[in-house]
């Protein structure tokens, strides 16, 4: 499978912390890849750092034929690739309509469209709520706006940060089948998640981090069959 998102070398600091050391991976067209790890293995700073979020000191992030290493989000954004951060970040004093008309654009060339109706569809209880301001919403609600909010930006590939945590099971099923379906269309995923089940639930491919570098890549099946690298590298 050709790499639809490329990231080679990549290194970022927090100061005089160097967090990531040398972080690789790639991902296909229509593919979802998690990234696996304790907190504080780097997982979340690949993703600020692949979105401009925390400017890479080193390396490499190529989407398509793009070098997009060092760039503004804004440029990274526009470029084809959107980010669904943990903290959600709604704009709580518009509705849930001005939300997600915040969030659209047009399709960068390759990418699938998406309509306010299917995030309807994917999330009955947001438009149940669409006029209701963002910041009165729940959490679960929350997470189920900043993702369709990225959508509508009609990305080629997705960053997803902890999606599920601290939502109901029924919502936690919801953004599963989401995934999926973002995945059919042709979105490309990359995904943290700490429930290694849903992880392993979702994911064409994981890769392990540990230490701000990559420690293992596979199938889920793969680290599945490994109880000495579940132990080492994810167990609590």
């Amino acid at each position: 499978m050709t790499p639809l998102l490329q990231v080679e070398n990549l290194h970022a600091h927090y100061g005089k912390s160097h967090i990531l050391q040398g972080v690789a991976f790639s991902v296909g067209e229509g593919e979802v890849l998690s990234l696996l790890g304790r907190n504080g293995s780097g997982r979340s700073t690949t993703l600020k750092a692949v979105m401009g979020l925390v400017p890479p000191s080193a390396g490499s992030v190529r989407l398509a034929d793009q070098e997009l290493a060092g760039a503004k989000p804004n440029r990274i954004c526009r470029a084809g690739l959107a980010y669904v951060p943990e903290e959600r970040e709604v704009f709580a004093n518009l509705t849930v309509d001005e939300n997600l008309r915040m969030g659209e654009q047009p399709a960068t060339p390759g990418a699938p469209r998406w309509t306010v109706q299917q995030m309807f569809d994917y999330f009955p209880r947001l438009k149940e709520r669409r006029h209701t301001r963002a910041g009165s919403l729940s959490g679960g609600e929350q997470q189920m706006l900043t993702i369709c909010r990225s959508l509508l930006g009609n990305p080629r590939v997705i960053l997803i940060d902890e999606p599920t945590e601290g939502l109901a099971p029924m919502i936690v099923a919801q953004v599963g089948e989401c995934i999926r379906d973002m995945r059919a269309q042709g979105v490309s995923v990359v995904l943290v998640e700490q429930k290694l089940a849903i992880a392993l639930k979702v994911s064409d491919r994981v890769c392990v981090m540990g230490h701000g570098r990559i420690v293992f890549e596979g199938v889920p099946a793969q680290l599945q069959s490994d109880p000495a690298l579940l132990s080492r590298w994810l167990a609590v």
